[in-house]
């Protein structure tokens, strides 16, 4: 069995104080819950503060980038090591805003997973097809070629130590989410194409989340399909109810 995973992504949203007062909020409720696996994601200038609230609880710390270097001249930018030091677990890889708006390629994708992982960082590693892709017919064709060139020359082991997040760009932030059955297909999709990069037991093993104006009215049932292994939120996670009730219908 999959355990579930929900992430909260968000964005270049909360101050310092902010993100703590969230955070307590969430501690207070789901400190101790262990049937889902919660991260949560802030910007850098808190991760330091929020590794701290949830040390010793059942929350993991996750960062939304990095770099592929371990280190050197790259202005604005933070390494591996860096989020190792902060108690980070998992780090959010290729996100379609990450493509779209800093040209991030599936090579490059590819180069930051390689370097997450030698670092013991879980990669959270995001596809998506965009509206004109998906209308085109092209779905099938993007993210085949997105999965395969973000895990390109992975080990087995290596790829089961990564989390999958379907992103279709179309519903990010819009307020249209796929149908159940939409993000199912391609969740499908996916994993057979991990079956051809690797074999079915691996595929059947590789948690795979959904991510796309995901809400407390729609999560019960999307978390329900057979190849959906929980969500990765944006909008919903910067509210502490709606993170929690999301997290909790993933049960």
């Amino acid at each position: 069995m999959r355990k579930k995973i929900v992430a909260g992504n968000w964005k270049m949203n909360m101050t310092t104080a902010e993100a703590a007062a969230l955070v307590n909020t969430l501690k207070a409720d789901l400190a101790n819950f262990r049937e889902v696996e919660v991260v949560v994601c802030p910007p850098f200038t808190a991760l330091s503060t929020v590794s701290e609230l949830v040390h010793n609880t059942h929350i993991d710390l996750g960062a939304q980038n990095m770099h592929w270097e371990k280190n050197g001249a790259f202005t604005g930018e933070i390494c591996a090591s860096m989020l190792r030091e902060l108690y980070c677990h998992y780090v959010i890889l290729g996100h379609s805003e990450r493509r779209q708006y800093f040209g991030e390629t599936d090579a490059i994708v590819n180069r930051k997973t390689k370097a997450a992982l030698a670092a013991s960082l879980h990669p959270i590693v995001c596809v998506g097809e965009t509206l004109q892709e998906r209308e085109a017919g092209k779905v099938e064709e993007v993210i085949t070629t997105q999965v395969k060139g973000s895990l390109a020359g992975l080990s087995a082991k290596e790829v089961l130590e990564s989390v999958i997040a379907y992103e279709p760009v179309w519903a990010i932030g819009t307020g249209k989410t796929a149908t159940s059955d939409q993000a199912q297909e391609v969740h499908a999709l996916i994993r057979n194409v991990l079956t051809g990069m690797f074999d079915a037991t691996v595929a059947q093993s590789v948690r795979i989340q959904y991510g796309g104006s995901v809400k407390p009215a729609n999560a019960k049932e999307l978390f329900s399909m057979p190849d959906i292994d929980g969500g990765l939120i944006g909008g919903a996670a910067l509210d502490a109810k709606s993170f929690i009730d999301i997290v909790r219908a993933a049960v």
